[in-house]
């Protein structure tokens, strides 16, 4: 007697479904690697801090430079980066968004980078409170951290999604409906008729 493999519905939570799964497991790897070897490298596998914060610093940088390049661009179409005008020194974040009309989005990549995205930084508020009841302030150091990295790239990625949408929706209004094209037209006969 055959057994009926089900297919998972399409959005729903599993890596099979997705346009990129090497790019979507490594993604979770290092989303929840640091946060494993945070809980349970001190108290089974050694005792040593050093070890563990290094351990656990170089798994959070890896995660955000993976995020921002690679994971967030190639899962939801959306990239971020920091620019310094080297004349004001002043500092602008720069976002970037493929193209809707050219890529099309997979839900189950959506899904999954939205999900861990913001529940990373949840989980290490958590292990803040967790610190702090605990009075266990040299351990609060490596919370802080984390949360600097995690919630930066989730601030970043939330606002590269309402601008990708802003820039989409503004977009498809002006040019879609010929409103460019009557503005432009209505200031170009404005100069000739002074």
């Amino acid at each position: 007697m055959e057994t009926a493999q089900q297919t998972p519905a399409p959005g729903s939570l599993s890596w099979k479904l997705s346009s990129h799964p090497i790019t979507l497991l490594t993604f979770l790897f290092f989303r929840i690697s640091s946060l494993l070897v945070y809980l349970f490298g001190l108290r089974l596998f050694t005792s040593n801090f050093v070890l563990i914060f290094i351990i656990t610093i170089l798994l959070l940088a890896t995660d955000f430079y993976y995020l921002k390049n690679i994971a967030g661009r190639r899962l939801v179409g959306l990239r971020w980066w920091n620019e310094v005008d080297s004349g004001t020194g002043d500092s602008r974040w720069v976002f970037e968004s493929a193209d809707p009309e050219t890529r099309q989005i997979n839900a189950t990549d959506k899904r999954f980078f939205w999900i861990a995205l913001y529940a990373q930084p949840v989980l290490w508020i958590l292990l803040a409170v967790v610190a702090l009841a605990s009075i266990e302030f040299i351990w609060l150091t490596l919370v802080v951290i984390a949360l600097i990295l995690t919630v930066t790239n989730t601030l970043a990625f939330s606002r590269c999604d309402k601008f990708s949408q802003a820039t989409g929706f503004a977009s498809t209004a002006v040019y879609g409906s010929g409103l460019a094209r009557n503005i432009a037209g209505g200031m170009v006969s404005n100069w000739f008729s002074r």
